[in-house]
């Protein structure tokens, strides 16, 4: 299954031409991310009080396709591409909602799960794995 998550563009989001700045992606892609884990039952919040780890990105690479514009309402589509012991690598693709087989902005993220006693990489729990390579996300 994808996980989509619609968000509008706010002021705070576009530079001075009225265009989201390049680097808000990354904090609209962060909170596809929290909520799609969340909304398939698997929380953050819940994989640090139980399991004292996190997910930290390791890299992000971003395409630039076409501009999101202030006040249009995005679809942040996000699924699993791969699934290691401690990683997870997800595309993120960003379209307007009144287009969205046309993306604007494709993100390719590796998170890092990570003891958070000693930032160590981490094993993914079984339920976490199960969401993300069960196709919830993908």
């Amino acid at each position: 299954m994808t996980h989509l998550y619609r968000v509008r563009v706010y002021f705070e989001d576009t530079d001075a031409a009225g265009v989201v700045y390049h680097a808000n992606y990354l904090g609209l892609a962060e909170r596809a991310r929290t909520e799609a884990l969340r909304d398939l039952g698997v929380p953050h919040a819940e994989l640090l009080r139980d399991h004292g780890l996190i997910f930290m990105v390791r890299r992000a690479k971003l395409d630039y396709l076409a501009p999101a514009r202030l006040d249009e309402s995005l679809l942040v589509t996000t699924r699993t591409l791969a699934l290691g012991a401690a990683s997870v690598d997800l595309r993120q693709s960003f379209a307007a909602e009144t287009v969205p087989e046309r993306s604007l902005v494709v993100a390719e993220i590796r998170l890092a799960c990570v003891r958070v006693a000693d930032m160590r990489p981490g094993r993914i729990p079984p339920r976490w794995r199960a969401v993300l390579a069960g196709g919830a996300l993908g």
